[in-house]
């Protein structure tokens, strides 16, 4: 397991959930990962558990200066890195008629700012032949309820993709992106559904993912790792589903 050996990887949100799964197997496969979280303790215990191969940063997604010197703590770890994974992100739902301002500014303030300025700001430290890989979701595919903020954020994601992916072929740099499905993590934790909404989303969403079940972390982290890899060096500009088919209905 060697697609990523001597590769230098930069994964945001790798404290927990798909990211943090995605740092396991890029260290599996010979990555040293430096990776980051808003919160010290969280950023120590995982740099911890992970090993030597991992280094960790406290940065918030949120935080334009958090996202201003992002490059030159990176910088003091590598001079230069192969492989950029923007996962930072949480979803917030609410119905139109309760939509407010901060509500929508937290979701773009992490989903778009946060995305947009991490990409340019790592990007000249990335190599020539580098791979940089974003999180879309499902959401953009579907009108869920309650959900416009957050897919109107993703939409925005998967339109940088394509923009992206026009500029940053000049500097041989792929960029892709993952869009997950309904996937068992921590996610619901940072949401502001109540214990009974939740119960309720996961009711609404099993029956329509043709696999019957939520995908585990460790699923998507294969697909990002490969869309990292040199075995996908002519993959640029495009979105893979780890979805298990949901919606079923398209």
């Amino acid at each position: 397991m060697d697609q990523l050996k001597n590769k230098v990887a930069v994964i945001t949100g790798g404290t927990s959930g798909i990211g943090k799964a995605t740092a396991v197997d890029f260290i599996k496969n010979g990555a040293v990962v430096i990776l980051t979280g808003r919160i010290q303790g969280s950023v120590d215990q995982t740099v911890s558990e992970l090993g030597k191969q991992a280094r960790g940063i406290v940065s918030d997604a949120g935080k334009m200066s958090d996202l201003m010197s992002l490059s030159q703590k990176v910088q003091a770890i590598s001079p230069k890195i192969d492989i950029l994974y923007v996962n930072a992100g949480f979803g917030k739902y609410a119905p139109i008629q309760d939509i407010s301002e901060e509500h929508f500014d937290e979701q773009f303030n992490v989903l778009v700012k946060g995305t947009l300025f991490t990409v340019q700001q790592m990007l000249p430290l990335m190599k020539e032949g580098g791979s940089i890989i974003l999180n879309t979701s499902v959401v953009t595919e579907i009108g869920m309820p309650n959900s416009s903020v957050y897919s109107a954020a993703k939409a925005a994601v998967q339109s940088l993709v394509k923009t992206f992916a026009s500029e940053l072929a000049a500097k041989k740099i792929r960029i892709n992106a993952v869009s997950p499905g309904p996937i068992e993590t921590n996610y619901f934790d940072r949401s502001n559904l109540s214990p009974e909404q939740i119960k309720n989303t996961v009711a609404y969403v099993i029956p329509q993912v043709p696999l019957a079940r939520f995908g585990q972390p460790e699923e998507v982290a294969k697909a990002v790792t490969f869309l990292a890899s040199d075995g996908a060096s002519f993959i640029h500009g495009t979105e893979i589903s780890v979805d298990g088919g949901f919606p079923r209905i398209k």
